[in-house]
């Protein structure tokens, strides 16, 4: 089940506009105020298709509050049954940019903004970084795609899979609604991030995944396609677990291993990872 917990956490509500839009935006912070604070815009998972920003609370996200003393401002973008690509991209730019333009309030110190998020959040996560690469508009410190959505097409591990919580079936599903308005042939990375070619100059990364999920080979090609590019990322895999074990048994044995590593990484990012803001 899932831990559902506001111990530790301040939060805050707004709205911000994209492109005539609305959208909420859920604000979360250490009880302390934060002074010099990690900034990280983590994005919910639901294959584009479903999920609330609200999942923050039970998600790797709430961990870096309450642990790390990071912000975290999560994003209640657009979902795909009624807004396929880019509005979920276009929303989650967005507020990163807004994060970048709002750091100081936030308490936020600005060479360190981050992105991260699960499955489909994770997906978003890749395709923010390289939206923020080739705008020059945020430059990203460290991003965090756990188990992302990345390739439209299918793998080894997401052909003919059957497992628990995301399998085949609901991957093709979700993929044809989020991109039910790009041309066959020429899907852009920033909607499917696996179809980049250039890896140069992307922020460093940290990811794990599970052999018997779907997302396990694209997951593995990202980040060797980030390391043939220069780019530092590490990755951990759990043998037989399935999509997003780490939030249906955090108490398991796995489930506290991935928490525990995701966590010491993301101190070592704190501690090391930094990128300058441009103009600024």
């Amino acid at each position: 089940m899932f831990q559902f917990s506001l111990k530790g956490i301040r939060r805050k509500r707004i709205v911000i506009k994209v492109n005539g839009r609305r959208v909420p935006v859920l604000i979360l912070k250490p009880l302390s105020d934060p002074q010099n604070a990690p900034g990280v815009l983590w994005i919910h998972g639901g294959g584009y298709l479903t999920g609330m920003k609200e999942m923050v609370f039970f998600s790797r996200g709430a961990d870096l509050v309450r642990n790390h003393g990071a912000v975290v401002i999560t994003p209640g973008y657009h979902l795909s049954l009624l807004h396929p690509y880019p509005a979920a991209l276009n929303d989650c730019y967005a507020v990163l940019l807004y994060i970048k333009n709002h750091s100081a309030e936030l308490g936020i110190n600005s060479s360190q903004i981050m992105v991260g998020g699960e499955s489909a959040g994770g997906g978003l996560t890749a395709a923010v970084s390289m939206l923020a690469r080739d705008r020059g508009d945020v430059n990203i410190a460290f991003q965090m795609p756990l188990y992302p959505m990345l390739d439209n097409c299918d793998t080894d591990s997401s052909r003919d899979n059957h497992a628990r919580v995301w399998n085949t079936r609901k991957n093709h599903q979700a993929w044809a609604v989020y991109l039910r308005n790009c041309a066959k042939k020429q899907i852009s990375p920033y909607a499917a991030p696996s179809r980049q070619k250039d890896y140069r100059g992307l922020p460093p990364a940290y990811t794990f995944v599970c052999t018997a999920e779907p997302f396990y080979c694209e997951t593995l090609k990202y980040v060797d396609d980030l390391k043939a590019a220069g780019v530092e990322a590490r990755v951990d895999v759990y043998e037989g677990m399935y999509h997003a074990f780490d939030l249906y048994e955090p108490k398991s044995k796995v489930g506290k291993e991935a928490i525990l590593r995701f966590n010491e990484q993301f101190a070592l990012a704190k501690k090391h990872c930094f990128a300058d803001q441009p103009n600024g």
